[in-house]
């Protein structure tokens, strides 16, 4: 990753609001609404959201179901819904026990490129995934963080109007059987990872929320401020 003396964002306060399961859609509208906000100027402090979601399929915009190994009919009958949006990969499965990580952050006003905030956000993992011995680290066939040759955590963004959303989904304590109704991120033959299976015992998943904002203080460069939902009021600022 970019060395942190050329890139990050030194001295600035950014929110974080550590959030409960929250449906994908709640999350989705959310995060676009604080894009909005921040684009016009009703709302000046970047943003990190913490969260998990219920089972759901997501497809990126290069995303189809043609990785989608079951029928929509299958998954439909379970409750598990499929959506298509304008992050970035193709195919995921998002869960109970997966911390998902969404940043809603200014880059141009960070001079910031995209390649640089996607391994940023590799390396947020790459360490938290290390504070419990995980070996982890990039591969060349996709983007994400690995434990050998199997993918622990998945990254999709977008980036509107020079700010980022969506962002990034490591797997903790989920259940890794919907992956197998999936070719993963569009790769075939590759197989899906989490803590718990690294490691073989369940995970404390305040621990993981409490490392990773440690690791994004650290790599972000940034004044991490805890804040509650109630503290987005999209008109006013957070002091």
């Amino acid at each position: 990753m970019p060395r942190q003396t050329d890139t990050g964002f030194p001295g600035r306060k950014c929110l974080c609001v550590d959030l409960p399961l929250t449906a994908y859609l709640d999350a989705w509208t959310l995060q676009t609404d604080l894009v909005a906000a921040r684009w016009e100027k009703r709302f000046h402090k970047d943003i990190i959201l913490l969260l998990e979601h219920p089972p759901v399929f997501t497809l990126g915009r290069r995303g189809s179901t043609d990785n989608l190994i079951v029928s929509e009919e299958a998954l439909k009958a379970k409750g598990i819904p499929v959506i298509q949006v304008e992050r970035g990969g193709d195919i995921t499965y998002h869960g109970p026990g997966q911390l998902v990580v969404y940043p809603v952050m200014d880059l141009t006003a960070a001079r910031i490129g995209v390649a640089d905030y996607v391994a940023m956000l590799e390396e947020v993992i790459i360490r938290t995934a290390g504070d419990w011995g995980i070996n982890a680290e990039r591969n060349p066939i996709n983007r994400g963080v690995w434990a050998g040759r199997c993918k622990l955590a998945s990254i999709g963004i977008a980036v509107r109007r020079g700010i980022s959303f969506h962002g990034a989904a490591l797997n903790v304590n989920l259940s890794m059987k919907p992956f197998g109704w999936i070719n993963p991120c569009g790769l075939r033959d590759i197989g899906m990872t989490s803590m718990k299976k690294e490691l073989g015992r369940n995970v404390s998943m305040q621990e993981v929320r409490h490392s990773i904002r440690h690791h994004i203080k650290e790599i972000f460069r940034i004044d991490l401020i805890p804040a509650k939902i109630g503290d987005l009021a999209l008109n006013t600022e957070v002091n």
